[in-house]
């Protein structure tokens, strides 16, 4: 009898020995973690993790564990918080011990370190008070940035009304305009809405968000190991790879073409910094640090705000009523003589309402980006070893019933109080919250309001000819083919000038 068979068996019985006696050592490391189901060994709960449409049983989770729970990613834990007590306490009153993001080999390996929505520690505080200030500068949430919004306001509408009465995707003209104004602000460059250029700008970003969210994006990030075989590697990395090559084109103009006593735009503010930090050894500004950058601030600052937008149109589509009283308040404000601008908000509290419950029933981030704890963390009764992931479950404070009325209704009067009047609401985490909340939240806020009013001054909008109206959960249930695919028809606005 063969030796080598027992020899092969005796081996395979160690190595799982052994892989069990990791496991359960790293399970009496985690005893103080919340509870959550039972892992399987080496497997984790891979039911409740992976992929985006796994949250969709953490209500359950919840409500069996309570509103903080643990997960496993393999041998991994991953903390999941849950209501609107527990993700403020985390992020607003523990926000420095939250602060930091789970590493991510696909992320880490294509950004060489530098993935602006993924470092943390010293690199990120110091990218991120660079990067705002610069934005700022730039005009980002002052009067230059909203002319620059209102003049785009114009092209749209312009370009809705050679649609013509058939019905129509939204999300191509809105991706136009929205991508026009992050263009003129990170790369100093409008774009007429047929030029290649901004098409190219438009896919390439689209493509990117959606690859960062794909299965075999998730693998990896599970099994780096397949970053070594160079079919997948290539594969995973295709869009990123497109993305990068549109961006350092503008890179290489603006070198070419740069005036350090005059910056243009956000490029040319970040040469100059490269160029006052270049005899710093080991310095975080650098051109791969600006290509990174501008990366996660083209494919947030495009994609995001056009699938919204194409979102609001959607829901008004379907509550007629809204749309009507929108409207009317935009008239009654300005006389239909000019589009509305922000100054105008205050005088518009159920425009501003509504705008605001279009964002939290849309729940366009119900994960976030995923934290990280910095160090170890006494929460709630409970101790998270340092660089344990943690998920703020966006979606279970958009949906708290102890911050909403009617938490699954659409309602633009959780937004008012009894007068009328916008109230602001702290359980409105749509862009996160704390030191992680989103960097372009103020152009974001101005682009969605602007916009949005300025549409429906001009037009209204409708679902097409035998299409049934659908209630709010009718559209969150059917999220991604409203937010991507939907069909509208338009009309004119005889009251509007």
């Amino acid at each position: 009898m063969s030796i080598l068979p027992v020899l092969s068996l005796a081996v395979s019985f160690l190595l799982t020995l052994l892989f069990l006696l990791s496991f359960w050592r790293k399970q009496k490391k985690y005893k103080l973690l919340p509870p959550g189901p039972a892992p399987i060994p080496l497997l984790g709960n891979p039911k409740y993790i992976g992929d985006h449409n796994c949250c969709k049983h953490f209500p359950a989770l919840s409500k069996k564990y309570g509103p903080i729970f643990t997960i496993w990613k393999l041998t991994d834990p991953v903390v999941v918080l849950c209501g609107y007590d527990v993700v403020k306490d985390a992020l607003l009153n523990h926000g420095d011990k939250f602060s930091g993001r789970p590493f991510s080999p696909v992320i880490d390996q294509y950004s060489e370190g530098y993935s602006f929505p993924s470092i943390d520690g010293e690199r990120w505080r110091q990218l991120r008070r660079f990067t705002i200030a610069s934005l700022r500068n730039f005009g980002m949430g002052k009067k230059a940035m909203e002319k620059r919004v209102l003049e785009e306001s114009r092209n749209l509408i312009q370009a809705v009304s050679q649609i013509g009465g058939k019905p129509f995707n939204p999300i191509n003209v809105l991706g136009c305009a929205v991508g026009n104004i992050t263009s003129y602000a990170l790369l100093g460059e409008h774009f007429d809405y047929k030029d290649p250029k901004l098409q190219e700008l438009i896919i390439t970003t689209r493509k990117f968000i959606f690859n960062t969210h794909s299965p075999l994006h998730e693998l990896a990030n599970t099994f780096p190991i397949l970053l070594n075989i160079p079919i997948l590697k290539e594969k995973i990395f295709k869009e990123s790879s497109q993305l990068q090559a549109f961006v350092k084109k503008y890179i290489e103009q603006h070198r070419r073409t740069l005036t350090p006593g005059s910056p243009r735009d956000f490029i040319d503010y970040f040469l100059v910094k490269i160029k006052e930090e270049e005899h710093l050894s080991g310095g975080n500004f650098s051109e791969t640090s600006l290509l990174m950058t501008l990366i996660a601030l083209l494919a947030a600052g495009t994609e995001t705000t056009t699938s919204t937008l194409n979102f609001s149109l959607v829901v008004v589509s379907n509550f007629p009523e809204v749309q009507k009283k929108v409207q009317q308040e935009i008239d009654e404000v300005t006389q239909s003589l000019r589009p509305p601008g922000i100054m105008d908000r205050a005088q518009m509290p159920y425009t501003n309402a509504v705008v605001h419950e279009i964002q939290r029933i849309l729940d366009l981030a119900p994960l976030a980006h995923y934290h990280a704890v910095m160090e170890d963390t006494e929460f709630r009764g409970y101790t998270i070893p340092k660089g344990t992931t943690v998920i703020p479950f966006i979606s279970s404070v958009l949906s708290d019933p102890s911050q909403w009325e009617t938490p699954q209704e659409f309602n633009p009067g959780h937004f008012l109080d009894d007068k009328g009047e916008f109230r602001t609401k702290p359980a409105f985490m749509a862009f996160s919250a704390g030191k992680r909340i989103c960097a372009g939240e103020n152009l974001a806020r101005m682009e969605l309001f602007l916009l949005f009013c300025a549409l429906l001054q001009k037009f209204t909008f409708t679902q097409p000819p035998g299409t049934e109206r659908q209630d709010c959960k009718t559209l969150k249930r059917n999220k991604i083919k409203n937010l991507f695919f939907s069909q509208l028809c338009v009309a004119p606005r005889s009251q509007s000038s």
